[in-house]
């Protein structure tokens, strides 16, 4: 039998829980009992980036952007500055044929379905405009026998593997929308928080990245020679007036066929030069910031291209050379590869 201190406490508890589950909204309200210390909000999931398939992280780093060796062009204001880029995940190689062909194939298919791309398009373009223009390996080129590759390269599986080319720049950004599009439409539909944009790497991060973190190294290998001691070229490019084939192929290479730098990175010298996501201009070394530099000109038509590639000589596959070519402009020597800012980690696992 109880007491009447015990039913006074039993009054009192039920008192105070009633109370407290009618209780309205306000400033003094609280959800979790944090003692009125400032915690947060809670139930948060934390974050922990994958590394999407295909890539690799280049880590946040310092270097000198510019120039390793002499610059026999003269056709810029070229000199040495110290920037910082912060870290991102890369493509390890070139975007081949067959996974351009991916973005292709789903593209037409929902638009066949009347969908809608789900990805943006530039305003006056169709999709039909950023398929591979094909006719690059004769018009590229004058009085040269380019219908095997016409016919074949982009179709025939012998060069699925092989880097896509005939895209433009333009093309190649509408590529990044479709593989963001593609990857958080699949993140959303498992409740995942969103991963970062896909996107061309900017001048800086390409010339960072393609250091393999040594420091004013004159080709993504290190070494001042484009040979290693046995004479094996280390990648595919010009090795001499009429001599395509000395590094073993005529036209573009498998991607991944040469040593990779020392960040995991193939073909960031020869096989094809790639698109930057930065406009041209001889002097933005001195006029953009040296914290994750990007310059940026919409009415600049003309778009950095680095790397270097089959056709190129040497010169053009040093880490420091600048090149341009127009952004609606496809060529048989340039293709592109992806990269995504890194947004580091917190506490928690998405999977």
């Amino acid at each position: 039998m109880y007491s009447f201190l015990e039913g006074y406490r039993v009054v009192l508890i039920v008192f105070i829980l009633l109370l407290s589950s009618c209780a309205g909204g306000g400033l003094g309200t609280r959800t979790q009992d944090d003692k009125g210390e400032l915690v947060g909000v809670p139930g948060r999931e934390g974050w922990r980036m994958h590394l999407p398939l295909g890539m690799v992280f280049v880590r946040p780093g310092t270097f000198h952007m510019g120039q390793a060796d002499e610059d026999i062009s003269y056709s810029q204001i070229s000199f040495n500055r110290q920037v910082t880029v912060g870290g991102f995940y890369m493509d390890d190689t070139e975007i081949t044929n067959n996974e351009y062909r991916q973005f292709v194939n789903l593209a037409i298919l929902a638009e066949e379905e009347g969908d809608e791309a789900g990805f943006e398009i530039p305003e006056n373009y169709t999709l039909q405009d950023f398929y591979p223009d094909t006719t690059v390996w004769i018009n590229d080129f004058t009085h040269h026998l380019g219908d095997p590759l016409l016919i074949y390269y982009w179709n025939h599986p012998a060069f699925d593997n092989y880097p896509v080319v005939g895209i433009s720049w333009v093309a190649a950004r509408v590529f990044a929308n479709w593989r963001t599009y593609h990857l958080n439409n699949y993140r959303a539909n498992k409740g995942l928080f969103p991963m970062p944009n896909y996107r061309l790497p900017t001048e800086a991060e390409w010339e960072y990245a393609s250091r393999g973190g040594r420091e004013l190294a004159k080709y993504p290998w290190g070494s001042p020679y484009i040979s290693n001691k046995l004479g094996c070229f280390l990648a595919n490019f010009k090795g001499g007036r009429g001599n395509y084939v000395s590094d073993g192929y005529a036209y573009t290479a498998p991607v991944g066929k040469f040593f990779s730098n020392d960040f995991g990175l193939y073909d960031m010298a020869g096989n094809v030069a790639e698109w930057c996501e930065d406009a041209y201009s001889p002097i933005s070394n001195m006029i953009t910031w040296d914290m994750n530099p990007l310059y940026s000109d919409e009415s600049e038509p003309r778009k950095i291209v680095r790397g270097g590639s089959w056709k190129d000589i040497s010169y053009f596959l040093e880490t420091g050379t600048r090149n341009y070519e127009y952004k609606d402009s496809s060529r048989s020597s340039i293709g592109f590869r992806c990269v995504m800012t890194y947004l580091g980690r917190s506490s928690g696992n998405e999977f």
